[in-house]
């Protein structure tokens, strides 16, 4: 309040309303008495202007005008106006009928004064708003509002621009590109299926018809951009906008997904290039919160880890359920020093712990678990690229199955109430040393949940997108470079996912295990990777095999053409949720397993490779090992 009264800007607005006010009263008369105002009227006029002022300024102030930056004037401040202006008027009205039960007093004026009052008030706001944009965006922006089409093609902007999407996201878009002075972009006009749409005008801006027209507006010169804003669009919607689009040869941009956009806020600074993701396109998947809070809200946390790509997204979605800690643990300083940073900014109420240390080392488990006793254990630590853990298949038995049962038996010591752990689809029948170790990882957890309290539960899915590991991620680096796009063979296929949706999924199915199951979430249709790497270059405004080759390069070592969810033996089960199954195991025993486990550690102390691959076979019949000696890469034309 004290700001508002030293700003010299409520003093002119001060004056200028008092004015408005006094010449709406007056000329409320001058109208009533068609211009020959009787000499009592004018003395009931002098005697009452005075407190009409009052009134009206007072409402005006309770109301919040004076608060308001004139600048951004909108319908929310004119509705103010409007309730200012009824408000005061019905008070004037009121003390007049109770002080003078309106005897000598036109009724009618007072009528006419609250809409001249209103349509003054109001006005003077919506002027200085106007005048405000001429400044800052200069006169022939200003003319741009008024003027046709055709006046306005003596100049050419530096971008022209087409909207698809004639709803709320267009109409957001365009005001933001009119209101801001360093987008030098001409908004030509919108493109919607919706053919109620059609011939209608936004701020002015026509919409000239379906999408497919875009195609004969861009032969006829003057579009150098498409904007989509229909951020509510399936992936088939936006295959198909995308696909009409990349015909033009014009640059594509995206407003963000409805997942992305909080509180329906949408900003030109969000806008990106469009990506794979959006051709991915999965339908949302909605938690069950009351569930999932049960064993979050108010607990301590622990996720191995931490600092990676599916374990850093579990964390941020975690810190949304209130828990009372969280301990991330991760051997990578770098990581787990960002990851730290980032949430001391944006969760400054979380309670976090950055531990640096490795699953390998009981000891430490140990003491980790008996300081903070956690509650609920996710465990995403593990080695995941197949052809680096296939010529150190050691390190995949130190870290995906020691570590695993390290952290396992120690939340079974301490009786943490659930155990979380992250698993692969390549883990089915596997073909490579990392899916081996992934296969045991999962039976050790199974093995350990029969008479245990601690639920323990795996959870089994495919390849996220956006990791740094993923080959949209390389394949994105190779064409900055132009090329060549490498891709392993023409018909190797891969489910895909986002990290985020994976993560919800993770959680939602943390809330349903029991003990001893294997959680499978729904992938949807495998992708070709070929596939893939063309669309990407499409998307980056490149044509595959003409601006930028797509070589074949053979499959690496361990790899296999398709992946698969469910191996030999295990049932699936719906869930209540579309996208989660549950697969129900033999199970396995766990001192049959350790024994196992045991030599496998022998053997990765002596690096024996060939010894290693033996015994995974022993213990996971399906396991196929890969032959490096004899491996030669297929070759193509």
């Amino acid at each position: 309040m004290r700001n508002i009264i030293r700003s010299k800007n409520f003093y002119l607005m001060l004056f200028l309303d008092t004015g408005l006010i006094s010449g709406a009263f007056l000329l409320a008369h001058i109208l009533r008495f068609e211009g020959q105002v009787p000499e009592r009227e004018w003395q009931n006029l002098c005697s009452t202007l005075p407190y009409v002022i009052i009134f009206k300024l007072f409402s005006f102030w309770f109301f919040g005008l004076y608060r308001g930056m004139y600048r951004y004037i909108s319908l929310v401040d004119l509705l103010n106006v409007m309730k200012a202006t009824l408000t005061s008027s019905a008070i004037i009205v009121l003390a007049i009928l109770f002080l003078y039960r309106f005897e000598g007093y036109p009724r009618s004026v007072f009528i006419i004064d609250w809409v001249l009052t209103l349509i003054f008030i109001g006005g003077i706001r919506v002027a200085i708003r106007l005048f405000l944009f001429e400044k800052e965006k200069g006169s022939f922006s200003f003319r741009q509002m008024f003027q046709l089409r055709s006046e306005r093609a003596f100049k050419k902007p530096e971008k022209g621009l087409i909207i698809i999407g004639a709803g709320d996201a267009g109409e957001k878009m365009l005001r933001e590109i009119r209101d801001n002075p360093r987008l030098n972009y001409d908004v030509f006009g919108f493109l919607d299926d919706d053919s109620t749409k059609h011939s209608m005008k936004i701020h002015g801006v026509p919409v000239l018809g379906p999408v497919h027209k875009i195609q004969q507006l861009a032969s006829q010169g003057g579009i150098d951009e498409v904007l989509i804003a229909v951020p509510s669009a399936s992936a088939k919607q936006m295959r198909g906008i995308i696909e009409i689009c990349e015909k033009t040869g014009l640059k594509i941009r995206t407003t963000p997904g409805i997942g992305e956009i909080i509180n329906g806020k949408i900003s030109f600074k969000t806008i990106r290039e469009v990506s794979f993701e959006d051709l991915l396109g999965r339908d949302p998947f909605n938690l069950d919160v009351r569930t999932i809070g049960d064993y979050l809200t108010d607990k301590a946390l622990l996720i191995s880890g931490a600092g990676g790509s599916i374990g850093s997204e579990l964390c941020r979605q975690i810190a949304q359920f209130s828990p009372k800690s969280l301990i991330l643990l991760d051997k990578t300083e770098n990581s787990l020093f960002h990851l730290e940073m980032e949430f001391r900014q944006l969760f400054p109420q979380t309670s976090i712990t950055p531990l640096l240390g490795d699953v390998q080392n009981r000891g430490f488990l140990d003491r980790l678990f008996a300081a903070h006793r956690p509650q609920a254990v996710f465990h995403s630590a593990a080695y995941k690229h197949v052809p680096i853990v296939e010529l150190n298949p050691w390190e995949g038995v130190f870290n995906n199955i020691i570590g695993t049962r390290n952290i396992v038996e120690a939340s079974h010591q301490y009786e943490a109430e659930r155990f979380i752990m992250i698993s692969t689809d390549k883990a089915v029948r596997p073909s490579n040393v990392m899916g081996a170790t992934k296969r045991i990882a999962e039976m050790i957890t199974s093995s350990y949940s029969s008479a245990n309290p601690t639920r323990l539960v795996s959870v089994r899915f495919g390849n996220v997108i956006g990791s740094e590991g993923s080959v949209v991620h390389l394949f994105k680096k190779q064409i900055e470079r132009f090329g060549p796009v490498t891709v392993t063979h023409p018909e190797i296929t891969r489910y895909f996912m986002t990290i985020p949706e994976a993560c919800k999924l993770i959680l939602q199915a943390g809330a349903l295990g029991e003990g001893g199951e294997i959680f499978i979430l729904d992938m949807g249709i495998p992708i070709k990777i070929v596939n893939m790497a063309r669309d990407l270059i499409l998307m980056s405004g490149f044509k595959p095999d003409e601006d930028i080759e797509i070589k074949f390069i053979g499959l690496r070592p361990g790899e296999k053409l398709y992946e698969e969810l469910i191996t030999e033996g295990e049932g699936i089960v719906r869930t209540d949720y579309e996208k989660i199954f549950v697969l129900k195991g033999n199970g396995c025993d766990r001192h049959w397993l350790n024994q196992g486990i045991e030599e496998l550690t022998k053997l990765a102390h002596e690096q024996n490779a060939s010894g290693i691959k033996a015994k995974l076979k022993e213990i996971v019949p399906e396991y196929q090992p890969f032959d490096l000696n004899n491996f030669v890469p297929p070759q193509f034309p």
